[in-house]
């Protein structure tokens, strides 16, 4: 019993001492977008989900986010569609600090923002390498490969038969 009221010890001591180190780490982590290079204005990125295909541009600027040229609140509707653009944003600590022009076609609402979130990750990696770890523990940059299931001959839909009548 001695020995385990000492480990517990001996870890909340080490605790207080890791946690200032890993402190500068996500400051290192939180750099700023760097101006493009003056033959390209925007830093691109491309995102897909179901059959929905957002082209996404960002540059450094005061957070404007228009979504085929309207603003993010009149393009989305629901909060929860506003709040998934915007993650990733959110998560590397450049809300407000970007510009973010995308153009969006195909699919629903929730497959366009799923794409958007990825154009957004993908763009954000390209203008600064060092996010691609905290975009990729947060599953930005991860392609949702799911897609619809291809309807079937001798069938009403993918699984579903037409009725059967027994008389």
């Amino acid at each position: 019993m001695v020995a385990e009221e000492v480990k517990p010890e001996t870890t909340e001591a080490a605790a207080p001492t890791a946690a200032p180190a890993s402190e500068p780490a996500t400051e290192t982590k939180s750099a700023t977008i760097p101006e493009p290079d003056p033959t390209k204005r925007y830093f691109w990125g491309t995102g897909r989900r179901k059959t929905a295909i957002a082209r996404v541009r960002i540059r450094p600027g005061d957070g404007k986010f228009e979504v085929n040229k309207r603003p993010l609140e009149k393009f989305f509707t629901e909060e929860k569609d506003r709040q998934d653009v915007v993650a990733p944003l959110k998560s590397t600590n450049t809300f407000g600090k970007v510009d973010v022009f995308v153009n969006v076609s195909g699919g629903g609402i929730t497959g366009q923002a799923g794409a958007i979130v990825l154009g957004v990750a993908r763009a954000l990696k390209e203008a600064n390498p060092q996010y691609d770890d905290v975009l990729r523990d947060g599953g930005f940059l991860t392609r949702d490969s799911r897609m619809k299931e291809r309807k079937k001959y001798g069938r009403r839909g993918a699984r579903r038969s037409f009725q059967f009548s027994k008389r």
